[in-house]
């Protein structure tokens, strides 16, 4: 399987697509039925498992996944269903709710640096640092002469991670409005989710729009081709796991991971 495989689903630096426009349902490219999608996931589960032991022990290469997406869009489903299976010596996540007053008392990337990958490790990004050109710009917590900036701050933060030798994927998990409320209103509806509901989440509701505009300035200026941005229609959950996934083992496979070698002949040892 090649990431050029994936072409169709990665944004273009410089270009604005409207995200209405882009149909959040499974593409032509996905299966039709949820069953043969569970089915190939299994098979992705076990080459995941394999090549990220294989990138774990080689130790030359950095990995860092970011996922952003409006409410219930499913980062952490994504997180528990891409990755079952995997070695969690080698695969953490770092999540970033509001900073502390701390964390704000220094640059916006100071909290995001100290959790990035090292080497032969994978970190996922559970929204990102990319919430502060989204939450803060829709928000108004900064003015537009310091979110705008930021921009420039980013590219340059992850050409250094990809110069570090990091492998940058960055994932935005794309709902539509009428789904996010068919799944706002199943954690009111079922006592076990119950937790998950927040009024803040109807807050953000109420800007959807505003929310697609910052997201289509992000695609637009931080789609990079070493930190490329890839819009996954996540509408329908197994098909979202399945696209993440392929595009993930893709992009490891294009490594030719090896174990490394040792200097000496294992024929040769004996153990008494």
């Amino acid at each position: 399987m090649s990431l050029k495989t994936f072409k169709h689903y990665l944004t273009k630096d410089g270009q604005n697509e409207k995200l209405s426009k882009i149909d959040a349902s499974p593409w032509d490219d996905l299966p039709t039925s949820k069953k043969e999608a569970l089915d190939e996931l299994s098979e992705l589960h076990i080459r995941l498992a394999d090549l990220q032991q294989r990138f774990h022990v080689d130790r030359r290469h950095k990995l860092l996944i970011v996922l952003q997406g409006m409410d219930t869009s499913g980062k952490n489903g994504t997180i528990r269903h891409v990755f079952r299976g995997v070695n969690p010596q080698g695969v953490h996540v770092s999540s970033f709710e509001k900073p502390t007053s701390r964390e704000a008392a220094h640059d916006f990337l100071w909290r995001i640096h100290k959790c990035t990958p090292t080497n032969g490790e994978t970190m996922i990004f559970d929204r990102s640092h990319y919430e502060d050109v989204l939450a803060v710009r829709v928000n108004k917590l900064k003015p537009e002469s310091v979110w705008k900036k930021r921009f420039r701050h980013i590219n340059d933060f992850e050409q250094l991670l990809v110069d570090e030798d990091t492998i940058i994927l960055k994932f935005f998990l794309h709902i539509d409005r009428d789904t996010q409320k068919q799944r706002l209103q199943e954690r009111l509806d079922v006592p076990a989710k119950n937790w998950k509901f927040d009024q803040s989440d109807l807050v953000a509701r109420d800007k959807w729009d505003a929310y697609e505009k910052a997201h289509e300035e992000v695609f637009e200026k931080t789609s990079k081709p070493d930190a490329p941005w890839y819009v996954i229609p996540a509408n329908k959950k197994w098909a979202r796991n399945l696209l993440v996934a392929r595009i993930i083992v893709a992009r490891l496979e294009d490594l030719h991971l090896s174990y490394p070698k040792v200097n000496y002949d294992p024929s040769e040892i004996e153990i008494d």
